[in-house]
């Protein structure tokens, strides 16, 4: 067995006394600076008395002398004459040793990874591994202003904009022989140092040296048991369990041939952190020539690292999407056919217009398990998503540490976990309803202090709240990953779902009805921003009866042409010419169908109101269809008079077989057919003619519609007027929106919705 103490020699003492007098500590001070309670061992060292090797090191380090030069080692005859078996002086042999035996225990503790959300049989983690990227410069240190942010897409707002250079986590180990990983929670931290630990062991990265998986919060707890807080005491027990002493273990040390990794820094006890920070940095640099990547959450690096290379895990881009999710779904299928039919699917589903705000949930590992899990079931996403984005904010608050076995609520005080989501909602809603995707440090922790200042327990001294509130704020950050520093003192959420989600959550739960009456009022009125079209959708799903907010929203839409004495005669007209044609579709379809006709031909609302309109048209929409797009033609030769377009127009105007066309709409159209320049004279002539005389023509045409099938009536609208239609329009559409995700309406409701759509 391998010795597990050292002592200095005479001439060590020596060397050793004279650089205790340089420095000019005393006995205390250095025994406190390696971490030890007393100055017994201090004492023992310059005494050349025998002490623990991992503290005899320390003190060499401390007093910057090489411990090879202080302690009295045997020679090296002696020492294999000791240990010929277990010692081997030469490194490769001893790394391929050393692999050898520790490779079970690698893949035991590398080789899995759980699902808490559907699976009780963990995965092969290499069969669900989607590789990673990072950012070579931290969100956090960015120096810039929220109106740089701000102006980005709605929905990308900076999180992982493309402009954002990445490179791969793999390049940056491997060209990073110190380096610090950072990231949200659930990012992939952890899991990338498994792939690293397991691809090391099988010999695809480093193969040349032996992999050391370091749950932080594990050691933390192993090292207050014997009460030895350093790496080297750590390797020397772990290698003990795998018959390798610690002679072996400093070799490889020395050799710069053990890849540390070190997982979960933000995990250690509070009252640890510090013994163990000076114990990674003295072991980085004593042991300098090996492999060291430490995980840490962001916003949680208080320490910095010298000689350490920062970088920051980045969101899943879609194509990590993808290969994560037909992992994932063949990983948990009975075979990978099926599996990967699932996949196609769940990609399909995603990418539809309507799940663009879960598409913005699946950039962190984590939360696509979570949607890959939903999915996985029905083959479908929920119809109500505010259940699956309470089960994303869930995970985050409180389900992903108590998987692991972590307790953060120390830096929560006395907040409860309804009280986090009643703050949460107040931050979201504040800054919602202001247009802020993004806000300011102070303008944070001022919201959140106005919410502590309602609690009734809560002292209201301003010095108080201003450090409880900072607290606060770092706790939602780390613990939680829900709220990020994008910039330096600029934050938002996470994702912007989580931010709509908890604003609807908030008019949800005001305290009585009266207030929540004047919350629902208050956002019906927004139905014509695209802003608040989720907030309002994942509000009536969460009521227990959504009838009033329908009912206002109706109110709201109605409001938007009522100002307008011609827009109301346009929607009564067209009312009245459906009334009279009594057709086999549902009414609100058809005044759909004439209201697109006459405002933009889009027949989609029509559609979606009775899906027959897409099999097959009555005589009387047909025709007028067919004259409308005539109508649209002739206006685009007259703004550019093309000579094909121009020779086959006169098939546009062909509508006798329709049993529609009236005998006298039929002649009326012949004679204006006979105007039309004729063909035979040439190209020349044809665009000279067309160009002279097309807008004249069609005007007679539109005329001869109007006064054969609308009665005479013309519509000419002014460009302000075309953009209420517009905002009528999508209001309309969005309703319909809203009654087919089949909230909590009373039947009587839905029916008057339906039966009133484009009525004034």
């Amino acid at each position: 067995m391998a010795k597990r103490s050292l002592k200095a020699s005479t001439l060590g003492i020596e060397k050793a006394k004279r650089a205790f007098e340089r420095i000019g500590w005393t006995q205390e001070y250095l025994a406190a600076e390696v971490g030890l309670s007393t100055r017994q061992s201090v004492w023992k060292f310059f005494k050349g008395r025998p002490i623990e090797r991992h503290i005899f090191i320390d003190l060499c380090f401390q007093l910057n002398l090489e411990w090879q030069d202080i302690a009295d080692l045997p020679s090296r005859d002696q020492l294999f004459t000791e240990q010929p078996t277990t010692y081997l002086s030469d490194a490769s042999q001893l790394v391929t040793t050393a692999r050898s035996q520790l490779q079970g225990q690698v893949e035991a503790q590398c080789g899995t990874i759980q699902s808490f959300f559907e699976f009780a049989q963990p995965l092969p983690l290499e069969n669900i591994y989607t590789n990673l990227n990072v950012l070579t410069r931290l969100s956090n240190q960015r120096w810039l202003e929220i109106a740089d942010m701000q102006s980005s897409s709605r929905r990308s707002l900076g999180f992982t904009a493309p402009e954002r250079e990445t490179i791969s986590a793999l390049d940056a180990v491997t060209n990073q022989h110190k380096l610090m990983l950072l990231g949200k929670p659930g990012a992939g931290k952890t899991t990338f140092l498994q792939h690293l630990a397991l691809q090391c062991i099988r010999g695809n990265f480093k193969a040349d040296c032996v992999p050391v998986f370091i749950v932080l919060r594990t050691f933390a707890v192993q090292a207050k048991e014997c009460q030895d807080f350093s790496l080297l005491g750590y390797l020397q027990r772990f290698g003990n369990s795998y018959n390798l002493a610690l002679e072996q273990i400093t070799t490889l040390l020395q050799q710069g041939k053990i890849l540390i990794l070190l997982d979960g820094l933000d995990e250690i006890p509070q009252q640890y952190e510090q013994e163990i920070f000076q114990q990674i940095q003295q072991f980085a640099q004593l042991y300098y020539q090996n492999a060291l990547i430490i995980t840490c959450r962001i916003g949680r690096q208080q320490y910095c690292f010298n000689g350490f290379s920062y970088v920051e895990l980045a969101d899943f881009n879609p194509t990590q999407v993808e290969i994560f999710a037909k992992r994932w779904f063949v990983a948990t299928a009975n075979n990978s056919e099926i599996g990967l039919t699932k996949a196609n699917q769940f990609l399909e589903q995603l990418h539809h217009r309507a799940n663009q705000p879960i598409r913005e949930l699946v950039t962190t590992p984590i939360l696509l398990n979570l949607i890959c899990s939903v999915f996985q079931e029905r083959l479908s996403f929920p119809s109500k998503r505010s259940r699956l984005y309470q089960e994303g904010l869930d995970i985050l608050l409180v389900r992903w540490d108590r998987s692991r076995g972590i307790d953060r609520d120390r830096a929560y005080y006395n907040l409860s976990l309804p009280n986090k989501i009643q703050l949460l909602s107040q931050i979201a809603a504040v800054n919602f309803e202001q247009g802020n995707y993004f806000f300011e440090k102070g303008q944070l922790l001022q919201t959140i202090a106005n919410y502590l200042t309602t609690l009734a327990d809560e002292r209201s001294d301003p010095e108080t709240l201003r450090l409880d509130s900072e607290a606060i704020l770092r706790a939602i950050e780390v613990q939680h990953g829900l709220l990020v520093e994008r910039a330096r003192g600029i934050y938002s959420f996470s994702h912007l779902t989580f931010q709509e989600y908890l604003t609807a959550r908030k008019i949800v739960a005001s305290p009585n009805a009266e207030e929540l009456n004047h919350a629902l009022q208050k956002l019906a009125s927004q139905i014509t921003n695209p802003q608040w079209r989720e907030v309002i959708l994942l509000t009536a799903s969460m009521l227990p009866k959504a009838d009033y907010l329908m009912q206002q929203l109706k109110q709201q839409v109605e409001l938007i042409l009522a100002e307008d004495p011609q827009l109301q005669e346009f929607l009564k007209f067209i009312n009245k010419k459906v009334k009279a044609l009594s057709l086999p579709y549902q009414s609100a379809a058809v005044r759909a169908f004439y209201f697109s006709l006459f405002y933009n031909r889009d027949l989609n609302l029509a559609i979606a109101l009775d899906s027959k309109l897409a099999q097959e048209l009555d005589n009387n929409l047909a025709l007028d269809l067919a004259l409308e797009r005539a109508f649209a033609i002739a206006i685009s030769l007259v703004a550019n008079p093309d000579i094909k377009q121009i020779l086959n127009f006169s098939f546009a105007l062909e509508f006798k077989s329709n049993p529609a066309l009236s005998a006298d709409m039929e002649q009326a159209l012949q004679s204006l057919k006979q105007q039309l320049p004729d063909p035979a004279k040439g190209k020349e002539h044809l665009l000279d003619s067309w160009s002279a005389n097309g807008d004249s023509w069609v005007q007679k045409f539109r005329s001869l519609i109007n006064e054969y099938r609308y009665d005479g009536i013309s519509w000419n609208f002014s460009s302000y007027q075309q953009e209420l239609l517009q905002k009528y329009y999508l209001a309309n559409q969005f309703m319909l929106e809203c009654l087919d995700r089949k909230f909590n309406l009373t039947p009587t409701t839905q029916k008057a919705i339906e039966d009133n759509f484009l009525i004034v």
